[in-house]
């Protein structure tokens, strides 16, 4: 019998990367060499932040919570994708499935409401400079980082129960790398009409709504920025906006790339939407870490200083 048409409704099989079986293996080498650079790189951060007093201010605070937030979303699908690659480890359960696809879900809007937390981290630090140590206070700092999280889970808390009332009869084959909401969606044997639109809802109102804030936090910005009297005033308060203009970048140019090729591009190949899927989780905590430790003058320093002192 076909382990694929296995009749338990608890076992699921991801099937990689549809159509490029045979090149697993060599798929699997960059794959993992940005998983391990990601890893490193935000455990590097989260280290620095943590030991250097210079660093124990709000814009840092918002991304060590961007850093832990990147190294979920890895090590959440990564280690069974490399399981796939490497070992043909295809089998996952149901409820593991729907974990995986809870914190990948969950923290992907995370890293939104954070990319927003630093527009508003940028503008306060801009706009009213004077007023910035009382606004962004440790204590509004967790609250917006709780805030963030509750919104995550209180969205996604319904996924699993909507996909638990669904009956699996047919192909037990997931086409994707790991359990993402549609393509397990896709192999029900019912309706999956309110499924479909909550996942568009969810996705295009955070995703929406949190984009329109950041562009009108910049909006005020720019305005603010050139009103300054020279234009070395300009620079340098511009500058301390590059490496978030560069996150925001590297998090959503994926998103948007992903979601008009699975609109648009019904005659693009299927591997090509996988390998777009996966360069979204792993592209962003590969690049952040590099994108601030290159901007941010303390970091750099201060990773400098912690490779030269295990080197010599």
């Amino acid at each position: 019998m076909n382990i694929y048409n296995n009749s338990d409704p608890s076992v699921f099989f991801l099937n990689g990367i549809p159509g490029l079986e045979a090149m697993h293996l060599w798929i699997s080498v960059p794959f993992c060499s940005v998983f391990t650079v990601a890893l490193l790189g935000n455990c590097t951060l989260l280290y620095v932040i943590k030991t250097e007093p210079s660093l124990q201010q709000p814009m840092f605070y918002f991304l060590a919570m961007l850093a832990v937030i990147d190294l979920v979303l890895s090590t959440t699908t990564m280690p069974k994708t490399l399981s796939i690659f490497w070992f043909n480890s295809r089998e996952i359960s149901f409820t593991a499935c729907l974990v995986q696809m809870f914190f990948l879900h969950s923290f992907s809007i995370m890293e939104s409401a954070v990319l927003l937390a630093m527009a508003f981290d940028r503008y306060v630090a801009i706009c009213n400079p004077l007023r910035y140590t009382t606004i962004l206070t440790n204590s509004v700092i967790a609250k917006i980082g709780l805030v963030a999280l509750a919104r995550a889970i209180l969205l996604m808390v319904p996924l699993p129960f909507l996909l638990r009332t669904l009956p699996f009869c047919r192909s037990h084959v997931i086409a994707h790398c790991y359990c993402e909401h549609m393509a397990v969606v896709n192999l029900a044997c019912a309706n999956t009409r309110f499924n479909n639109i909550y996942g568009i809802i969810v996705t295009l109102s955070i995703v929406g709504l949190d984009l329109i804030f950041i562009a009108l936090s910049y909006v005020k910005i720019l305005r603010t920025v050139l009103s300054l009297a020279s234009k070395e005033e300009q620079l340098k308060a511009f500058g301390t906006c590059v490496s978030h203009l560069c996150a925001i970048l590297v998090v959503y140019t994926p998103v948007v790339l992903s979601s008009i090729v699975h609109r648009f591009g019904h005659q693009v190949a299927a591997h090509i939407h996988i390998l777009l899927a996966n360069f979204y989780l792993l592209f962003p905590p590969m690049m952040n870490p590099i994108v601030y430790g290159v901007k941010t003058k303390q970091i750099r320093d201060r990773v400098r200083l912690l490779f030269h002192r295990k080197c010599f």
